[in-house]
């Protein structure tokens, strides 16, 4: 069996922290991380809680870690979740009714 051949390694993981993670996105990224960050550090504030700024700081740090492997993955992202949900959460052109029939077609023909 042939090994799959693993994924290039970014030149480097950005820590886990705001400045880190704001030195490693695109720039076109970095507003979005802005606005994020200010919003749950308002609710942290109320709730006491830093489990939210982890959270955050942990989705960044995968997106930050994708766009250095591949510049351009998060938008291509956002825009075929933008698709799947225009689609009514389809993910192919096929209706689940129609994917009904043709399994009821293949139980019949056994």
């Amino acid at each position: 069996m042939a090994n799959p051949m693993p994924l290039p390694r970014p030149p480097h993981i950005p820590a886990a922290d705001p400045e880190a993670l704001r030195a490693a996105l695109p720039a076109t990224l970095r507003d979005e991380f802005d606005a994020e960050w200010v919003q749950v550090l308002d609710r942290a504030k109320q709730s006491h809680s830093l489990r939210e700024i982890h959270d955050l700081l942990n989705k960044w740090q995968h997106t930050a870690v994708m766009e250095l492997r591949d510049p351009g993955s998060y938008q291509r992202l956002l825009e075929k979740a933008a698709q799947i949900e225009a689609a009514s959460g389809r993910t192919t052109s096929v209706s689940i009714e129609d994917m009904r029939a043709q399994i009821q077609q293949r139980l019949q023909a056994g």
